[in-house]
């Protein structure tokens, strides 16, 4: 009867899930990988008709040559030897099909895109603010995050304008 009690207390008793933070090494990769999206995406529309898109996506290529460079210069004095950024397969698909498309189909699939992949960004870069391992890493993800929160804000209202044109 005692090993049955235990028994059922040790299933019973909920498991508190501890996620591990997430390393500098993927941190520093996936910061990488959504400056180049975020690069790339944008040189793909600077010859929109919509004179918004274009100021807006020279913003991105600026803002993020120099997220790129902050996170080089923090992974470099947290010890780190950051590699070249590489793409993730769903960035790699909307490179793909924005490069497939033209005139305003392509400035809406942009948008869309600003606002999924601006999200994405902002998640891994709260995180790493928040839970980070390397001092100068997390510092400079905390410095992102409102440039993040910033450009969301412009997607979507690009995006909500889009919808409420005639």
């Amino acid at each position: 009867m005692k090993f049955a009690i235990i028994f059922a207390a040790a299933v019973l008793t909920p498991v508190v899930a501890t996620a591990m933070p997430m390393s500098a090494k993927t941190y520093v990769g996936k910061a990488g990988a959504a400056d180049l999206f975020e690069t790339e995406s944008s040189k793909l529309v600077q010859d929109s008709k919509d004179p918004k898109i274009t100021a807006y996506a020279q913003m991105m290529i600026g803002d993020h040559a120099k997220s790129t460079a902050d996170v080089v210069a923090a992974a470099k004095a947290d010890g780190l030897t950051p590699g070249e950024p590489m793409l993730a397969p769903n960035q790699k698909a909307m490179i793909t099909s924005l490069k497939a498309t033209t005139g305003k189909r392509r400035d809406a699939l942009y948008k869309k895109d600003q606002v999924a992949a601006h999200k994405a960004t902002l998640a891994f870069q709260k995180e790493y603010a928040t839970s980070g391992t390397k001092p100068n890493l997390k510092a400079t993800a905390g410095k992102i995050v409102p440039v993040v929160e910033q450009h969301l804000s412009m997607a979507n209202d690009m995006t909500a304008m889009a919808g409420t044109a005639k």
